[in-house]
């Protein structure tokens, strides 16, 4: 039988770029083990290609050979060929029809990004990876990338260059290219995962179906904005440290993907600025998070809020101090006071109300800083009556008596903010829930 190379019809597999499903579905399920059915692969590898007749059979051969010695379940190694022109689609045909658990696909456009997306959507595969047919990954690493996701520990997984134990051969400029790469997802978009271009990731597929339709880039950057989405999503990311060995003849081209990159950190930073993302779609529920289990005597959520706040308000107790301290050098206590505590007040509405209240989108944001402006007038009367009594005391007090004060103040202030924000500002009983906000963003 002659093998025939399957071409995927990207009218009929794509979905529109960056659009939701036309029902909003609910968040995750919470996350439970893989279950091996018959027939079924658990594992499906896809593997991108653009004119790689010089490597694909050698290293399709290569990662079979590995899976059938080391890993316990079904699988499955996808050919995703890219519009090739050289002699890769007869050769990925070739791979398809001589080996039981390889199939190969073919895309009339390039991207890797557009090739994931669209063999991953169609993957019956409860979990879905991908590498660069290259190898430059030590194989070694595969099963430890995917038994979390197998097991239920995590949502998505990468393999890091970047992490200590990590065993990295490559040349001085590709090295700095991506440091600096990764410095600027972390000063930009705030990301905590440490490489987002390694070649070698994989993802559920129930966390794929809702996260895929958020992402709109189909080219190099659609790892980085698919683990930014899922990062702010609240989503597990597990990253395995990996031996990696550069490939001299890659075909990347350093300055277009770069400048493409930063195109796509712009998009993706302006996109979670605004709001426009309806990230509420791809979270797992309440429960699914420790801090978020019911305890004995403990409002539901209490628990979960108070972490939140205890975080956020230990930073803007800093960040006050800071200002205190810099605007008393040119001002009198009051006004340092009234400063520093306006601008650390705004500060800690936004942060409490994205971080610990769960409210994203701007809809009510302006109301919900004008509650938190009525409740810093409450916190100003409390420090600045402080320091009125302080200054009514006799003799004169030392800066860091002013201090010790003003920390015991903000301390009262701090609980009367917090009871505030959960029973007027945010509440969850009446009027507009957290939930309710949310779902009015979508």
């Amino acid at each position: 039988m002659t093998a025939r190379l399957a071409t995927v019809d990207l009218m009929r597999t794509d979905t529109p770029l960056g659009a939701p499903p036309e029902t909003p579905p609910q968040t995750l399920p919470v996350r439970g083990p893989v279950t091996a059915e018959l027939g079924r692969p658990v594992l499906d590898v896809v593997i991108p290609v653009y004119n790689e007749e010089a490597d694909l059979e050698r290293c399709v051969r290569r990662l079979h050979d590995h899976l059938a010695r080391t890993f316990p379940y079904g699988f499955r190694i996808t050919i995703a060929d890219n519009a090739s022109t050289d002699r890769t689609p007869e050769l990925a045909a070739h791979l398809d029809e001589s080996i039981e658990e390889v199939t190969a696909v073919r895309l009339e456009q390039k991207g890797r990004g557009r090739a994931l997306r669209t063999v991953w959507s169609l993957s019956e595969a409860p979990v879905l990876a991908y590498m660069d047919v290259d190898l430059s990954t030590d194989l070694k690493a595969l099963l430890p990338l995917v038994a979390p996701l197998i097991s239920g520990h995590s949502d998505l997984a990468i393999g890091s260059r970047l992490a200590r134990s990590s065993r990295v051969v490559r040349g001085p400029k590709r090295e700095f290219i991506s440091r600096a790469y990764n410095l600027i997802l972390r000063g930009s978009l705030a990301a905590r995962f440490s490489d987002a271009q390694c070649g070698f990731k994989a993802i559920r597929k129930d966390v794929a179906e809702r996260l895929l339709p958020l992402v709109e880039d189909t080219g190099w950057f659609f790892d980085t904005e698919m683990l930014v989405l899922a990062e702010r999503a609240g989503l597990r990311i597990h990253e395995v440290p990996v031996d990696w060995v550069d490939d001299p003849n890659s075909t990347v081209h350093l300055v277009r993907t770069a400048t493409e990159d930063l195109r796509g950190v712009w998009r993706v930073g302006r996109a979670l600025a605004t709001g426009a993302l309806p990230l509420d779609r791809v979270r797992r529920p309440f429960g699914d998070d420790p801090r978020d289990r019911e305890l004995s005597g403990v409002p539901k959520g209490l628990a979960r809020q108070l972490v939140g706040f205890c975080v956020v308000g230990a930073l803007s107790t800093l960040v006050y101090l800071l200002l205190y301290s810099l605007f008393r050098l040119g001002t009198g206590p009051q006004v340092a006071n009234a400063l520093a505590l306006l601008l650390s007040a705004l500060g800690n509405t936004a942060a409490n109300r994205r971080l610990t209240f769960g409210v994203r989108g701007r809809d009510r944001a302006m109301r919900h800083q004008a509650q938190g402006l009525v409740v810093f007038g409450i916190g100003l009367v409390l420090t600045s009556g402080s320091l009125a009594a302080l200054d009514a005391a006799p003799g004169t007090a030392a800066h860091g008596t002013e201090l010790a004060v003003l920390i015991a103040a903000n301390l009262a202030a701090t609980v009367l903010r917090f009871l505030l924000f959960r029973a007027w500002v945010f509440p969850s009983d009446s009027g507009a829930t957290t939930d309710d906000l949310r779902n009015d963003n979508r």
